[in-house]
């Protein structure tokens, strides 16, 4: 299948086998389906594009309000799941592309540890950020998609971190428990958690009675749990940093496997050079801007001044961040809304779970995105709750999601305006 990105400059180009991740889900007996489309170059192309919009596949479209903004990058995933054209889905994360979509479909979303899931043959951003998770409609789903999906390979040295390579590894779909919250300690970052305003007290009320129910459930819940340099956090621009000075010469590294390269795109002067001058791509419509900030750097990820950002990423992400406060407070993981929960994870690859928390109610003001034809608050349309942990950290992290899920299961009571009529079950059998 054509492996684009969304773009034109790569319909019809030849990679020399499956992505390692597609390759490990037909050998667990998976029959996959199809691509579906994504925010173009994983919304790393432009600065006034629409999340689930790409040059070759248009525009993706969320199912629970018309019109509704699919959030993205990994928008198709997130829809195609949550009304079931598919049991499951994969998409990349390099920072909110899982856990974003899958809240605002109504679906789980793992966002693994950089390194337990292949990026081979995975177009990519960031080698120090991007992974591959799995987009389902329940947390035993999508465990059992990572248990599918996990596990060292030869073509991604990140893989080689894994710390059970040469032993048993942790079966996520037994840690699906009803039991799992028990005597787990959660915590709560409150200063990462944002301030409840009128807008988006639905979100910040349903986290709250989840707090209860995690409690009812038997967690030990410890509040204040605070970021302690997460003002720092906030202000700092190393993250773009890493992600300007990893995407030339990583998309590079990609190209060059490429076994027919039929546009001749060979790195990312290439590209941007086709995106500026094949009229499909919608150019100035939607810019290059990210493109050419990575260009105008005068370093690539080789460099004194890329580490020193990187650097600054794991102290923001770790000593003084989620790190910091796990090992501070003794907790098992924290407990943020997912629309918050992303960033200090990613710029250290720690993992995330999001899972199905609840949706805005029918007196909800639509807000329009910047570009103004999608819905991003409307009436119906869903939101979730993330845990989240240290590396390695997802058998505890999907006990914890499943026994809060089997005592919300929020999925069922939030209901696409968009229904399927056919379910795989109609077609496939069992």
């Amino acid at each position: 299948m054509n492996n684009t990105a969304g773009s034109w400059s790569l319909i019809g180009a030849k990679v020399p086998r499956d992505a390692t991740v597609a390759a490990k889900l037909r050998k667990a007996g998976a029959i996959i389906l199809g691509k579906t489309n994504l925010s173009q170059w994983a919304n790393y192309r432009s600065s006034n594009s629409s999340n689930g919009w790409s040059a070759q596949g248009g525009q993706t479209y969320g199912a629970y309000y018309p019109g509704q903004d699919p959030s993205g990058s990994s928008s198709g995933s997130g829809v195609s799941s949550s009304i079931g054209l598919a049991v499951a889905a994969l998409g990349t994360e390099t920072d909110g592309s899982i856990i974003s979509p899958s809240q605002m479909n109504n679906l789980v979303g793992i966002k693994p540890t950089l390194g337990l899931t292949s990026r081979a043959l995975v177009i990519p951003i960031s080698e120090h950020q991007d992974t591959v998770g799995p987009m389902a409609r329940t947390v035993k789903d999508a465990a059992y998609v990572l248990q599918a999906i996990a596990g060292p390979d030869q073509y991604d040295n990140y893989t080689s971190a894994i710390p059970w390579a040469n032993s048993t590894a942790p079966d996520y779909v037994a840690a699906c428990q009803f039991d799992a919250l028990l005597g787990k300690r959660i915590g709560v970052p409150r200063n990462a958690i944002g301030t409840r305003t009128r807008a988006s007290a639905p979100i910040y009320d349903a986290f709250e009675a989840a707090i209860t129910v995690l409690r009812n459930a038997g967690a030990v819940i410890v509040d204040n749990t605070n970021y302690t340099a997460y003002a720092q956090y906030l202000n700092s621009t190393a993250e773009d940093t890493v992600l300007s000075g990893d995407f030339g010469p990583n998309l590079a590294a990609y190209l060059s496997q490429l076994t027919y390269n039929p546009q001749d795109v060979h790195n990312l002067a290439d590209v941007t050079n086709f995106t500026q001058h094949f009229p499909a791509e919608e150019y100035p419509s939607r810019n290059t801007a990210v493109f050419d900030a990575s260009l105008a750097l005068n370093f690539t990820n080789t460099d004194a001044q890329f580490w020193a950002a990187y650097q600054e990423d794991l102290f923001l992400g770790g000593p003084g961040g989620i790190l910091g406060a796990l090992s501070t407070y003794n907790l098992d993981a924290v407990v943020v809304p997912s629309r918050v929960s992303s960033g200090i994870s990613a710029i250290i690859g720690a993992p995330v779970i999001t899972v199905p928390l609840g949706a805005y109610p029918s007196n909800t003001t639509v807000v329009t995105n910047t570009r103004g034809n999608l819905n991003a608050t409307a009436p119906n349309i869903p939101f979730g709750i993330a845990f989240a942990g240290k590396h390695w950290s997802e058998e505890t992290l999907i006990g914890i999601a499943y026994a809060f899920e089997q005592r919300t299961m929020v999925r069922e009571k939030v209901k696409p305006y968009v229904q399927p009529t056919i379910e795989l079950a109609d077609v496939v059998g069992y």
